[in-house]
């Protein structure tokens, strides 16, 4: 088969792993991947929800397990298409050389977030939950709509560096690039929570065959170290079109 190019997206939580796997892929397959990138939620200009809202096509589709059910429902992802390739749990960060805050125990949690004269977190996955859930939960959303900041388009680690915030939130494998920051991973388990980053085919793409290739490769066990050494817990999920 003469080599053919599929188009895909990702989010930031598989960014790394797919920026590793997909030469890998090339070499394997003959084929070319052309990697785009974007966040799984939001209405920045290069968020996956607004790239498609615009019309843009894309063969495969990685992004969070909750955004890619709703494209599911709106028709934008085909049906029957779905495989989990990732779970990522939060964590958090500081500067290098900065205290680094209990955050072991809900009570410990709770107090460094409202001592932290600035938090940030992410648009995607992690940020969602942690203001949406974790603030009322914990009874402080009214302090966090003071002190914390959702971050777009970028990650919650460069934000640390450039010194525009004191605690950040976001996945590990999204912090874990980051050089010169201490990340924090041992969260309350009342807290922490695992965010499974899933697959689809576009709908309207016209290389199916070659999208579920590429989508059985990145859910295979060869694949699966390189998501392991980028923060990430490989699934391992059967492909439902095998089934």
């Amino acid at each position: 088969m003469s080599n053919q190019t599929i188009s895909v997206i990702t989010s930031g939580a598989f960014a790394a792993a797919l920026k590793h796997l997909a030469p890998m892929y090339e070499k394997k397959s003959g084929h070319t991947v052309n990697l785009s990138f974007g966040s799984s939620m939001g209405t920045a200009p290069d968020s996956i929800p607004t790239r498609l809202a615009k019309g843009e096509v894309f063969d495969v589709l990685v992004l969070a397990g909750p955004a890619l059910d709703q494209f599911i429902q709106q028709g934008i992802i085909a049906s029957g298409s779905k495989v989990d390739l990732a779970g990522s749990r939060m964590a958090a960060a500081v500067r290098h050389g900065d205290p680094i805050p209990d955050l072991s125990s809900v009570e410990s949690f709770k107090n460094a977030l409202l001592n932290a004269p600035r938090v940030a977190y992410s648009a995607s996955a992690s940020g969602t939950y942690l203001s949406e859930e974790v603030f009322p939960k914990l009874g402080i959303t009214d302090q966090m709509a003071i002190s914390a900041k959702k971050i777009f388009g970028e990650r919650v680690g460069t934000i640390l560096m450039r010194n525009e915030t004191d605690l950040g939130f976001q996945q590990y494998s999204e912090l874990l690039p980051i050089a010169g920051i201490d990340i924090i991973r041992d969260l309350p388990s009342e807290i922490q929570k695992t965010f499974y980053f899933t697959a689809g085919i576009g709908a309207a793409s016209q290389q199916i065959h070659l999208a579920k290739d590429l989508i059985a490769y990145l859910a295979s066990s060869e694949a699966a170290p390189t998501i392991k050494e980028t923060g990430l817990d490989a699934v391992l999920a059967p492909l439902p079109w095998r089934n």
